[in-house]
């Protein structure tokens, strides 16, 4: 009997998504004009190439500040709950914070947080 839901379940998925992405594209209003094929830069018209190389530091820079930004949120429901998880909680945070500590140490080895 589950399995029989589960495609059902995904069945049903996917009209409705499907259904929605054709309604939508059928009763959006449509306008066609030069501006929205141009880049907009925060209302300022744009001047030169839009179309740019960054630095690949920046990109490396802002997935360090993700991945550190994800384990914090996991940090604070486990200070909630810290004294009900015993001596067993506390290794396993023990381990979290030394797996987070050797990737921070590994990035910074590699220059990952320098701006140059």
């Amino acid at each position: 009997m589950g399995s029989e839901n589960l495609v059902l379940f995904f069945i049903v998925g996917a009209v409705l998504v499907g259904g929605a992405i054709i309604f939508s594209s059928l009763v959006a209003p449509k306008s066609k004009n030069d501006q929205k094929s141009e880049p907009y830069e925060c209302g300022i018209p744009t001047f030169g190439l839009s179309w740019i190389q960054f630095n690949v530091g920046y990109y490396l820079f802002a997935i360090l500040f993700l991945i550190f930004d994800v384990e914090t949120v996991f940090i604070f429901p486990w200070a909630v709950v810290t004294k009900s998880l015993g001596m067993q909680g506390f290794i396993e945070i023990v381990i979290f914070f030394t797996v987070l500590g050797l990737g921070l140490l590994y990035a910074w080895k590699k220059g990952a947080l320098k701006w140059e």
